[in-house]
């Protein structure tokens, strides 16, 4: 199909010279009148709203809404975002509350273009999870997320005045999926595009599964009601939630079927994409034609990745699509934000707190006003980026600080290698605080009778949080993990308080030397920061204002104080049949000693003095992660019978290897 490369559009020409077009495509669903948003007020005095069904190559025509600025004295670029969440609300009277990313969008002005993605609501077509590229398009038929975009923007330039030539992309998740695949083979109208949060693979380590492991309780929650739709195009219906009938989330998911029942048992055979996910436990072919970061060549739009920190649903796209242009496309204009958020929530919220963390510095706001706004003005405005955009900017957890690099891991970054020790000892981790024993570097040991064990019981796994949960909490990425200490199938190795600061910036290597009673296990890996005891508790100079010293307001009675916190700084479980491929799995030989070596996802952390550096080693994480019932199977579809207990062995010189920043 041959690309366009339209002049830009004179600035004498009104939407109104659009009308045949417009007229001949519009959508105006009868029932889609009451769904107007509440406030659209402010919308609807600068912007006219328009509806078209975008025809595809295939024929297939894609629902799109299209707000045009009245201010026809200036041309404007096009901003789009595609989605499988819906568009609304649906009719040309009904206006959305608000445009763009963030504020700022809508008062500068754009064409902003919405769009259902193939497949649902009121698109045409089939819509199949995180679509397959096709690298090699050999007619009208192959079509993927790169051709839709393509068309997409075609069509927009022919038929919708007052555009300036330009287009970019934007969307967090599944909607971060879009731009990433859409930037792919680029129309040569896109010229800038910001993937948050996609989803770059499903499979190695973004939403399904995380080294052979399912994350279990995120995944329930979301395709419980993310279910394909029967027949054709059609408006959102409301439709109950999935009530588990217990606020327990723990309870709940001991008394769940076995996975590959649980679609046709509990979610009425509907829950079509579940299914999908449960029946290809390996990563074979159906995952890997969906891993999106192997076509990133040649990439012509800028690219603005972000992601969070604490991101519980897709914690590796943003930083894989990176690397992955960084790799295959060097010539890309290449940025990455990384900041202290859960998933999405850069856009939403002053972003200086996450569960009991704060950060001291509102993320969200510098985020939204001097990165993402300043990206899409300089490449679609020709606005000059602010002194000093970074080619990484990455927020520093620890000092909060966002900080600016050339690259991402900084240049310099020294490894430091940390191993498991006798007596719950955490050797090589750096200088011990005055007045403490000596935590010196040293060799990993080569005893291989030396090891800590534990039994660990399927039926009985250990939990993720410490308190009573329905399912996978946003913000658990920063919890305390002090009660997982105080269970016997729970491993602590702890350094002695640091002197200085000890800054972590990139991926971190684990090396883990282990054995089971059992032929499969899994081994989950946290790394985590443990205050002082005498850590001052956030607020409580504000709290103090009260008569005598007492505070004003009494704390509740459940408040975590911060003094002795253990935050959870980065985990990751690991399925030990999958340590030599996740394509072939192999079952272990009992009590024979094997070794597993993965990645725990980057981290940019600064452990303070007088901190101390925690390692703990289980092999349960319930229910955010399903259960191993420690022998080899095709776990989806084990029984409660086939859950049995094993013991685990981890021997000493395992280590973790800590990518250390040189001070600053």
């Amino acid at each position: 199909m041959t690309r366009s490369t339209r002049p830009e559009q004179p600035r004498s020409r009104a939407i109104a010279a659009a009308a045949p077009a417009l007229l001949a495509l519009l959508v105006l669903p009868l029932g889609a009148r009451q769904q107007a948003p509440a406030n659209p007020d402010r919308v609807r005095e600068r912007y006219t709203k328009h509806e078209f069904r975008v025809p595809m190559r295939d024929g297939a025509r894609l629902f799109t809404s299209v707000y045009v600025p009245k201010d026809r004295s200036k041309q404007y670029p096009f901003l789009i975002s595609r989605t499988p969440y819906s568009v609304a609300p649906y009719g040309a009277d009904n206006y959305r509350a608000s445009l763009g990313p963030s504020p700022q969008f809508e008062e500068e002005g754009f064409i902003f273009v919405y769009q259902d993605a193939r497949g649902r609501y009121m698109s045409e077509g089939e819509f199949k999870q995180v679509r397959p590229h096709v690298p090699v398009k050999r007619g009208p038929r192959d079509v993927d997320e790169s051709s839709d975009m393509h068309d997409t923007i075609e069509w927009l330039l022919a038929n919708v005045p007052g555009h300036n030539g330009r287009a970019g992309l934007v969307g967090v998740s599944q909607g971060g999926f879009h731009v990433a695949a859409g930037m792919i083979d680029a129309h040569p109208a896109l010229k800038a595009a910001s993937p948050q949060a996609p989803t770059a693979d499903y499979y190695l380590g973004d939403d399904v599964y995380h080294n052979g492991a399912f994350m279990l309780a995120a995944n329930f929650g979301f395709y419980s009601s993310f279910r394909p739709r029967d027949g054709g195009p059609q408006l959102p219906r409301a439709e109950p939630r999935f009530d588990p009938g217990n606020p327990d989330g723990y309870q709940f998911f001991l008394s769940i079927p076995p996975l590959a029942e649980v679609n046709a048992a509990l979610f009425g055979g509907r829950a079509g994409y579940w299914q999908e996910i449960v029946d290809h436990p390996t990563y074979d072919e159906f995952w890997q034609s969906r891993s999106i970061w192997r076509h990133a060549k040649g990439i012509t739009p800028a690219v603005l990745h972000v992601g969070g920190w604490f991101d519980a649903e897709d914690p590796m796209g943003a930083l894989r699509m990176y690397r992955a242009i960084e790799r295959q496309s060097p010539g890309t204009d290449n940025y990455l934000v990384m900041g202290p958020w859960s998933h999405g929530g850069w856009n939403r919220g002053p972003g200086d707190a996450l569960g009991n963390a704060t950060f001291a510095v509102k993320t969200g706001e510098v985020f939204r006003d001097r990165m993402q706004f300043a990206f899409f003005m300089h490449y679609l405005k020709d606005a000059p980026l602010p002194g000093g955009f970074p080619k990484a900017w990455m927020f520093a957890t620890g000092v909060n600080e966002f900080r600016r690099h050339d690259a991402w891991p900084p240049a310099g970054v020294r490894p430091v290698a940390m191993s498991l020790e006798p007596g719950g000892k955490l050797a090589g981790v750096g200088p011990a605080a005055p007045g403490t024993a000596a935590s010196a570097p040293r060799a990993p040991r080569s005893d291989a009778a030396s090891f800590d064990e534990y039994v660990s019981d399927p039926n009985r796994p250990v939990p993720y949080v410490g308190y009573v949960a329905p399912g996978m909490t946003y913000d658990y990425m920063t919890e305390d993990q002090r009660f997982a200490a105080t269970r016997p199938d729970v491993l602590v190795y702890a350094s002695e308080p640091l002197a200085e600061d000890l800054t972590v910036a990139g991926p971190v290597a684990v090396s883990l030397k282990a054995s089971s009673s059992g032929t499969d296990c899994d081994f989950v890996v946290k790394l985590i920061d443990a205050y002082p005891y005498d850590y001052p508790q956030p607020g409580q100079e504000q709290s103090a204002a009260g008569r005598g010293g007492r505070p004003a307001v009494r704390p509740p009675s459940n408040e975590v104080r911060m003094g002795g916190y253990q935050q959870l700084v980065r985990g990751e479980p690991f399925r030990a049949k999958f340590r030599r491929s996740f394509e072939a799995p192999e079952p272990l030989e009992p009590g024979k000693p094997f070794e597993i070596r993965f990645e725990l996802p980057d981290v940019y952390h600064v452990f303070r003095p007088g901190h101390r550096v925690i390692v703990q080693v289980q092999s349960s994480w319930f229910p955010l992660v399903d259960r191993n019932p420690q022998q080899f199977m095709d776990i989806p579809k084990a029984r409660p019978g086939d859950f049995r207990k094993a013991t685990q062995r981890v021997y000493h010189g395992s280590t973790l290897t800590l990518l250390v920043e040189s001070k600053r």
